[in-house]
């Protein structure tokens, strides 16, 4: 098969929630010799984006985006292992979850999905977390980036608090944080001193890898 044939076949198993498929492209795609972060990126991401789009269009529904996650796993999976990215040896660390009051978490897994395609080692704090919770987990793990989100304005305050809460703990100038959802705006995040606000997940895992590896190494002591 061609490059770009394995590249196409996977976004056509990730739209279509094909997990079997994907494994097998994924596989073939280390047997072809494509690289394997250009399979993970221009294949199987841009698959989720894709459905991602859909999903906002109404074109698409959450069944839908559950089949597609499951297929994009199923295909990183295979790949991941096999992706040497600068400073793989020191691999970036992303807290992400969302804020306390809101329960809402496709946004919120998409934005992990996109993040553990580049490369973080995404820890998920799941839904409805207590603002505690990000800044014990951030210095915990050293994080490289903490990731807040939210889709209820009723809880927007609370997203402030969790940077806030980093800066009282000294910490906030060890981390860079991105803040989403469909009522945050780039205004709002510089208002409450995040560092970036970006409404597209792919968009927002390569600004993260970039901001991460502004980061001093020896940050965390």
């Amino acid at each position: 098969m061609e490059e770009n044939e394995i590249i196409n076949g996977l976004t056509e198993a990730v739209i279509n929630g094909k997990k079997d498929v994907a494994s097998e492209l994924a596989q073939k795609a280390l047997d072809e010799g494509v690289d394997p972060y250009k399979a993970v990126i221009e294949g199987l991401a841009n698959g989720m984006e894709i459905m991602s789009d859909k999903y906002d269009k109404k074109q698409a529904f959450i069944p839908h985006l559950l089949l597609a996650s499951n297929a994009m796993y199923a295909g990183m999976d295979i790949l991941t292992p096999h992706i040497k990215l600068e400073g793989a040896d020191t691999k970036k660390v992303l807290v992400i979850g969302s804020v306390e009051g809101d329960v809402h978490d496709i946004g919120k897994n998409l934005v992990k999905t996109m993040m553990s395609a580049v490369g973080f080692e995404a820890i998920d704090l799941g839904k409805d977390v207590p603002i505690e919770d990000f800044i014990k987990t951030a210095a915990e793990k050293k994080a490289d980036v903490v990731s807040v989100s939210t889709l209820m304005t009723s809880t927007m305050d609370n997203v402030g608090k969790v940077v806030t809460g980093l800066q009282s703990q000294g910490i906030r100038d060890k981390v860079k944080v991105i803040v989403g959802g469909a009522p945050i705006t780039p205004d709002f995040a510089q208002e409450i001193g995040a560092d970036m606000n970006k409404p597209d997940a792919m968009e927002a895992a390569k600004w993260a890898l970039e901001a991460a590896g502004t980061l001093s190494p020896d940050r965390w002591g």
